[in-house]
């Protein structure tokens, strides 16, 4: 006979099968809003059964009740958000999102201490010692709480450096990396005498610990590396989630908790190659600084460009190329992007995106812009695919991009993106950037682009600019 056990059991199957599509999906452009589906698909079910297995285990109504009322008020909370924010507000959305994700952890860490460690004379600490299984509980709750409390505290700096609220320049402090280390041992050391002496003081000691870690970690992170560290919470919240769900007892948890982290930390890798980072030093919360600060330098004067001389310049090109950034998103240009896209393609001119891998400060942050406004999938490339082509394209246009279009990372080793791989648009006939300012990236580097000899500023808002070459033409 089918129990609601057993049910509830296949339903969770069912819902990480779902998530292990959604994954799949969201890898290609073309399947990615069905990946979104089976993802909404697989939660809703997953909800479900969770609130059919607490009925049948006789959760008290008031258990029950705030299960039912909590889950009301996240799911008006997250339409809410999600009709309300841009494109713009998107990454430090996700990343308090994840802070969200770690102090769950924490939370379901200290019930499980509260439950089970701080009545060791109790039902639950008994069955768990008879069954040889109490040492491991101990471990489950002071590794949740660790990972979910450098999550939580980490998120919220991420949030704080995206959103601008805090500068977003790496915090330098004297032994910075020892610190990392020596919180890390600290918190072996911990978890030994925790599982051997399970005493309330460990906790709130390993929990204080994990705040003060996970603020030091992403503090410690430059602003020009954001979205490797958005990246890289998002693994960490999976693996908060899978400590979570080895405390409950709930496999659904552990697998979605699992495919969040290793798929998080396996974009980190990519995202790392890409920027010629070292993975282990993200990890460490090091990494930003790969040089010292590069001294300032006379690049001498830049040239300026009107939108009617942009005009003439695509009216005569074969080829051109676009590189587009935070700047694109900010001023909302994408669509008059779009429109540009296609009047120059009816004109016979062969136009293509550059897409750098941490193009905006979120990964993918600019292919779902383009995506948004229509932009052929087939005409957008990712760098690896563009910069063979830069030597033979008439006009490269750079729309709010900086530190991805920055010679400086290949020309100079003392500047502090030196190294990073970067679009190499500076070898076109012609380079048009289009800008507010003068004002250096997220990054805080100076640019020499802005004062080649081929290259050319367009300033003003990027939309504006966009509308009046697209009058022009």
């Amino acid at each position: 006979m089918l129990t609601v056990e057993s049910a509830a059991q296949s339903a969770y199957i069912v819902a990480a099968l779902l998530f292990i599509l959604a994954l799949a999906g969201l890898s290609k452009h073309e399947s990615a809003k069905l990946g979104n589906y089976f993802g909404i698909a697989g939660m809703g079910i997953a909800l479900v059964a969770t609130v059919a297995l607490a009925i049948d285990r006789e959760v008290e109504p008031a258990g029950l009740g705030l299960l039912l009322g909590a889950t009301a008020i996240g799911a008006a909370i997250g339409l809410w958000r999600a009709k309300k924010v841009e494109m713009t507000g998107m990454p430090e959305l996700i990343a308090l999102l994840h802070s969200f994700v770690g102090l769950a952890a924490v939370l379901v860490g200290w019930n499980g201490y509260l439950h089970v460690e701080n009545h060791l004379h109790g039902e639950e600490a008994h069955l768990l010692d008879a069954a040889g299984l109490l040492g491991i509980h101990s471990a489950e709750v002071f590794i949740g709480v660790f990972i979910g409390a450098v999550t939580f505290t980490g998120s919220i700096v991420a949030n704080l450096k995206l959103s601008a609220r805090i500068k977003s320049n790496p915090l330098m402090l004297p032994g910075k990396n020892f610190l990392n280390i020596g919180a890390l041992v600290l918190f072996a050391a911990l978890t030994v005498w925790f599982v051997v002496d399970p005493q309330l003081w460990l906790l709130i000691v390993v929990t204080v610990l994990a705040l003060l870690l996970g603020w030091h970690l992403v503090a410690s992170i430059g602003g020009g590396d954001m979205p490797v560290v958005v990246s890289m919470l998002n693994s960490y919240s999976g693996w908060a989630a899978a400590a979570s769900g080895f405390l409950l007892e709930n496999d659904l948890l552990i697998i979605t908790g699992a495919l969040v982290g290793s798929s998080g930390a396996y974009l980190s890798y990519i995202m790392c190659k890409a920027m010629n980072r070292s993975f282990i030093s993200v990890i460490a919360g090091g990494f930003g600084i790969a040089a010292g600060p590069a001294e300032d330098k006379d690049y001498g004067e830049h040239r300026e460009i009107t939108a009617e001389g942009v005009a003439e310049m695509l009216a005569g090109a074969s080829s051109v190329v676009i590189t587009p950034g935070y700047g694109m998103a900010v001023a909302q240009a994408q669509y008059g992007v779009a429109d540009l896209t296609r009047k120059l393609r009816d004109k016979g001119v062969n136009v293509r995106f550059g897409i750098h891998p941490v193009a905006g400060r979120l990964p993918g942050h600019m292919n779902v812009l383009l995506a948004e406004a229509k932009v052929p999938y087939d005409i957008v490339l990712e760098m690896d695919e563009i910069n063979d082509d830069f030597s033979d394209t008439d006009v490269v246009l750079v729309i709010g991009a900086n530190d991805t279009v920055n010679p400086a990372a290949s020309e100079d080793p003392a500047s502090p993106i030196a190294g990073m791989p970067v679009l190499t648009v500076w070898e076109a006939d012609n380079v048009i950037v289009f800008k507010r300012s003068m004002a250096s990236g997220y990054a805080g580097v100076q640019n020499p682009l802005f004062f080649r000899e081929n290259s050319a500023m367009l300033f003003g808002d990027a939309k504006d600019r966009v509308e009046d070459i697209l009058r022009a033409l």
